[in-house]
């Protein structure tokens, strides 16, 4: 019996459609409500935090490209809000908002951190730390939820954004072994307190092992990812590559994952795994039942892009944040958004929003060789930018003609 090869289409229709993409472009004037907004974070396992923000955040963004219209104050509502609480920030994907159902699959790193293995430079045995870390603790405890601006500071000034006065060392150090939560933001300033005045009590705060939490994440990388080589399922949570390797035997014997054949964007054939339970969501996508048919653009931290090289593979495009770069070295722009269109990435954009002018602008728009911006990719990168535009409370939009690298000229839309 001849071995069943997947084409790029049905690998992107399964990618997309794991990832919340396949329902198309609505130009909602309904906010999508809050169980819609957990429903999307529950199933993508966790939405990176940055802190970048010519637009919107890029946890925000994430949900605004698979959700459209939504109103990020009721997602920030499920965070911080003690009463509406059902996300929490913790470290999974780097930073990362994630379900207090998961939580209980944190704690062994936590544990790991109180242990010393985690501590970066030996910090807490430098002399006075100790006291430090048990003051800040003691401050928290009896006079409430605090900002690391509320510590006193009088030492030398500091050169680097990263080189923090020692409570914030202090409160971070808490906050890494479980001790604090962030219990609120202010101007997007952690706020910590104590993980008992955070945490609700019905969350589950059993210790599962390392083996276990490991196998849970990867397991959760692959049905978040739809279909994914095995190495990029433990990408996908930031799991050691080694792991997945070592464990993909027993559990593609346990009939967990299933392997398939993917001819990828070279032609070559190569091994890719899927969850069991999505076997038939590929045969959809293979037939041609599923496809998907969103245009929006995706933050350069997008999940979609967490399984490294998937990009590349499956869609002949690398994703390339420049954020970092110095400006001459730059090629698409400061924060240059991938632009999603009928299941293929077409180019990017690099936005930024004037907010007190309520004014969107358009630094630039590449699209990738071979694109045809025929008249219906063109109506609806249209619509794409005026969810956009509302997503940003913007009035009007510029698109700029920076260095004769974006398509056409500098145009004021008013909408």
């Amino acid at each position: 019996m001849t071995e069943t090869i997947y084409d790029l289409s049905a690998a992107r229709a399964m990618a997309l459609y794991a990832q919340q993409f396949a329902e198309p472009d609505q130009e909602n004037l309904e906010f999508a409500d809050q169980e819609a907004i957990y429903q999307t974070v529950k199933k993508l396992g966790c939405v990176q935090i940055d802190t970048l923000h010519v637009v919107q955040r890029s946890h925000y963004l994430v949900l605004w490209s698979r959700l459209g219209n939504y109103d990020p104050v009721d997602f920030d509502r499920m965070i911080y809000t003690p009463a509406e609480r059902r996300l929490f920030e913790g470290w999974q994907h780097a930073a990362s908002i994630i379900p207090l159902e998961d939580y209980r699959y944190q704690i062994p790193r936590m544990r790991a951190a109180r242990q010393g293995h985690l501590q970066p430079g030996g910090w807490l045995s430098e002399p006075g730390n100790q006291d430090l870390l048990d003051s800040v603790f003691e401050r928290i405890e009896r006079e409430g939820p605090m900002l690391a601006r509320d510590f006193e500071y009088d030492g030398p000034k500091r050169g680097s954004w990263w080189d923090w006065k020692p409570a914030k060392n202090a409160l971070e150090l808490l906050y890494s072994w479980g001790e604090l939560m962030i219990g609120s933001r202010i101007n997007f300033q952690r706020v910590y307190d104590l993980r008992q005045r955070v945490l609700p009590e019905w969350v589950d705060a059993s210790e599962p092992t390392e083996g276990e939490r490991d196998l849970y994440w990867l397991e959760q990388g692959v049905r978040a990812l739809g279909i994914c080589q095995p190495v990029q399922a433990a990408d996908y949570s930031y799991s050691k590559r080694n792991f997945a390797k070592r464990h993909l035997p027993e559990m593609l014997e346990a009939g967990i994952f299933k392997e398939v054949k993917v001819r990828v964007f070279d032609d070559s054939v190569k091994s890719f795994i899927i969850h069991s339970q999505d076997q038939q969501t590929l045969e959809k996508a293979a037939d041609g039942e599923l496809t998907a048919q969103r245009t929006t653009f995706l933050s350069p931290f997008d999940n979609l892009f967490w399984a490294k090289g998937r990009d590349q593979e499956i869609w002949n495009f690398r994703n390339l944040l420049e954020a970092y770069k110095p400006s001459p070295t730059r090629i698409w722009g400061y924060f240059n958004m991938p632009i999603l269109h009928n299941g293929e990435l077409i180019g990017r954009i690099d936005p930024k929003v004037d907010r007190k002018k309520s004014l969107l602008i358009v630094r630039s728009i590449f699209i990738e060789p071979g694109v045809d911006l025929h008249e219906g990719t063109i109506a609806d990168l249209a619509l794409a930018f005026r969810s956009f535009m509302q997503f940003h409370q913007a009035k009007d939009i510029i698109f700029e003609n920076e260095d004769d690298k974006v398509i056409g000229d500098r145009i004021l839309v008013s909408l």
